[in-house]
């Protein structure tokens, strides 16, 4: 096996750990939340957001440095990549600007015991899902 699979294998789990947790969360975790009172809902949310956002501060880089090596080491640069590889490159870069966003900010407020910020969170991490999908489509394409 070749170094660079070791590479895309790393960028391909870290992608399927972010998205998938994103899907997760939202399509499975949180509508199952509704059974519970909504103290125990924020104490759940507590638990999941520190996992997760824990998981996706590790992710992220490799992610993006999994990224940046293929495409220097690869395609020798940006000149050298095919327009997906860029699209991936630009959508890469506004989920981690919105990660940050969500941690710079309404996480930030829920940690701080303001419950208000859980539908801003929702969004954020909505419109990621949305990007990271997208993404996944134009890398296969």
């Amino acid at each position: 096996m070749e170094p660079w699979s070791w590479v895309l294998a790393v960028h391909i789990l870290c992608a399927v750990l972010w998205v998938g947790g994103m899907a997760f969360a939202l399509m499975v975790l949180r509508p199952s939340l509704a059974v519970l009172e909504p103290p125990q809902r924020i104490a759940l949310h507590q638990q999941v957001f520190r996992r997760f956002f824990l998981i996706v501060w590790h992710a992220m880089p490799l992610l993006l440095l999994s990224g940046y090596a293929m495409l220097f080491g690869l395609y020798g640069g940006f000149a050298g990549a095919a327009p997906n590889i860029h699209i991936m490159h630009l959508l890469g870069l506004i989920m981690a600007g919105i990660y940050l966003a969500i941690w710079v900010g309404p996480y930030r407020r829920f940690r701080a015991g303001d419950a208000t910020a859980l539908e801003p969170i929702r969004k954020l991490i909505l419109t990621n899902l949305v990007l990271g999908v997208v993404t996944i489509v134009v890398a296969v394409l």
